[in-house]
């Protein structure tokens, strides 16, 4: 099984590191890669988390530090999908979820 970052996952790893740069540039660039390998060792258990159907078809959650990890499980393509990485801070509401999650493709 395989890991993919949709744009909205690596665009929220790109604000997340420029956020964490202003006061550590070095460890902007560790913890985006603690959060990389995190993402890709989900891919060992990808039905492990509850699913979270409330904020969309299919999305799954992982906890990483302060950071929720949104995912999708895609077993025909045999991957998984990075829908998006977010502080535990914000206030996830579910139609503003939903509204910034891409649709699911079957590719």
């Amino acid at each position: 099984m395989q890991c993919h970052f949709s744009p909205l996952a690596e665009r929220d790893l790109e604000e997340i590191g420029d956020y964490i740069a202003r006061d550590n540039p070095r460890r902007a660039l560790s913890f985006i890669a603690e959060i990389r390998d995190r993402c890709f060792l989900i891919v060992q258990t990808p039905y492990g988390s509850p699913l979270r159907e409330s904020l969309g078809t299919g999305v799954r959650i992982v906890p990483f530090d302060r950071y929720m990890i949104f995912y999708t499980v895609h077993e025909d393509a045999d991957k998984i999908r990075i829908e998006r990485i977010l502080h535990t801070a914000r206030d996830i509401d579910p139609g503003f979820f939903t509204d910034q999650l891409l649709p699911l493709r079957r590719a």
